[in-house]
């Protein structure tokens, strides 16, 4: 079973999107923070990040970036989760090394098949 890490400080974010991933049989990992996040990636080792872009403390930016940095966890795709015009951020994505993003709010079926794009083995 694959591991999701999901990141967003907003409670209702993280219980929706939390409950499909559930639903779609991913095992689960949610925090609230950037320093929460750094130490379940660290960790747990999570298959796939979904990042939330405005966190408290340490922000979605700067995670991505300290793990983008890092030799063992560089490679875990990180899709990030953001309320960002998407002209904005595309350049963001490339600029900060992530594989993909969803602008809130979205569809289930389109967190479904953005995930599914990186754990499909």
């Amino acid at each position: 079973m694959k591991k999701i890490l999901v990141v967003d400080d907003e409670p209702d974010i993280l219980k929706t999107v939390s409950f499909r991933l559930e639903k779609a049989s991913y095992e689960i990992l949610t925090a609230t923070n950037g320093q929460e996040a750094l130490n379940l990636v660290w960790e747990k080792r999570p298959d796939l990040i979904l990042l939330d872009l405005a966190l408290p403390g340490i922000d979605g930016y700067e995670v991505c970036k300290r793990l983008r940095a890092d030799e063992t966890l560089k490679n875990i795709p990180i899709i990030f989760l953001t309320a960002s015009q998407p002209y904005r951020i595309k350049e963001k994505v490339k600029g900060f090394d992530a594989d993909d993003y969803l602008i809130k709010p979205f569809e289930a079926e389109e967190l479904l098949a953005k995930v599914k794009k990186f754990t499909d083995e």
